[in-house]
């Protein structure tokens, strides 16, 4: 699950990154004021798809080390319930 999770992100930002790559088109610099409007890379979409994938990444981090919290804890509580029971006999 985690890896497919993992690999739809990068799918996701990959398909970002390529749909607002422009290859150039002059050979001198142009101030963006002087670009026409669909030459104009806006940076918002980059800058929201960067952070959505670094807090969907975060998320799942964070969830992945609850689980194997979970289970541990879950052992320690079981060691502990036998550990009593060998003591009682």
């Amino acid at each position: 699950m985690i890896r497919s999770l993992l690999s739809t992100a990068l799918v996701f930002f990959g398909l970002a990154v390529s749909v607002f790559a422009q290859p150039p088109q002059q050979n001198e610099f142009v101030p963006i004021d002087k670009l026409p409007p669909s030459d104009q890379l806006p940076s918002a979409p980059l800058l929201i798809t960067a952070y959505v994938f670094v807090w969907i990444a975060t998320l799942v981090y964070l969830w992945t080390i609850w689980r194997r919290l979970a289970k541990v804890e879950a052992d320690v509580r079981g060691l502990e319930q036998r550990r009593a029971a060998a003591t009682r006999r």
